[in-house]
């Protein structure tokens, strides 16, 4: 297979994965603070990735990658998760996710300073008109909103832009399961001492719905999705790839629709229409 048609088979099963990120933090906060998803989510999925290094026995990295696996572990596996969380109490799950519309530009502008990649200015107006539509469905339709949790979410996305970029260059060293297995590692003992510092104090209130939402974000969004992902980032280029999450929010909402049961309106499916047509345009022009 073509390492681009790959990078992009790739990017796009990470894609879907992620976009049942939200909506189910959105039932995990329901019952869990932010603070214990946040670090249980990553202790969970952390020795997970100990099994299967534990397996496959990789090569260690260098002590010059355990210094760039930092702002991955800041980004990907605590600042994002944790910042989600906290907006997540404040606004609904159908105007958070809409705000991960911006992800392809934070990750191209991370690419372009970390990752030594030139796409070209059409690229650039693709990317913009793509992002203005989703920024303009969140204002439009989103509902009102409380401005803490918004700044909470664009905070989210410019850390998760960094983490992105970050790691995507890494995995074309260590291999896209690699960064994200030694980046939960890393983060492990801090994160351990969080998750029992902040254990819920009754473990019998918390709903079945809660913890199917703690279960998807622990396995899937922080260990499973950025196999796929970083592989695909890797393989197709940061800022190519990175514009498949121009399709995260839609499908996001799509799934919150069904499990938060919030109204899918025809604006959703217009913008929709425009976000696809300009993730076509910047995959030719990028």
């Amino acid at each position: 297979m073509d390492r681009s048609v790959e990078g992009w088979f790739h990017g796009l099963m990470g894609m879907v994965i992620f976009s049942g990120s939200l909506p189910a933090t959105r039932l995990a906060v329901a019952d869990f603070s932010p603070l214990f998803l946040t670090s249980g989510r990553a202790v969970i999925a952390a020795i997970l990735a100990a099994g299967i290094l534990a397996v496959l026995r990789p090569k260690l990295p260098t002590r010059a990658d355990l210094v760039a696996l930092v702002p991955v572990a800041i980004g990907v596996v605590v600042g994002f998760p944790l910042l989600t969380a906290l907006a997540l109490q404040h606004i609904s799950a159908a105007r958070s996710v809409v705000f991960i519309g911006l992800l392809p530009l934070a990750t191209a502008l991370f690419g372009v300073l970390r990752g030594g990649e030139r796409p070209r200015p059409v690229f650039w107006v693709f990317s913009g008109i793509g992002a203005a539509a989703v920024a303009g469905f969140a204002l439009v339709n989103g509902g009102a909103g409380a401005l803490g949790g918004d700044l909470a979410m664009l905070a989210a996305v410019l850390l998760c832009g960094l983490g992105y970029a970050e790691g995507a260059v890494l995995s074309r060293r260590l291999g896209g399961w690699q960064v994200i297995s030694w980046a939960l590692l890393l983060s492990l003992p801090p994160m351990a001492l969080f998750a029992l510092a902040t254990l819920p104090l009754s473990w019998a209130a918390i709903s079945g719905s809660a913890w199917l939402g703690f279960a998807y974000v622990s396995v899937f969004s922080m260990l499973v999705g950025f196999i796929f992902w970083y592989r695909g980032l890797a393989l197709g280029g940061i800022a190519r790839v990175g514009q498949l999450q121009l399709l995260q929010p839609f499908i996001s909402l799509v799934l919150s629709a069904l499990l938060l049961r919030e109204v899918v309106s025809w604006p959703m499916v217009a913008t929709t229409g425009l976000v696809v047509l300009c993730v076509a345009g910047a995959k030719r022009s990028a």
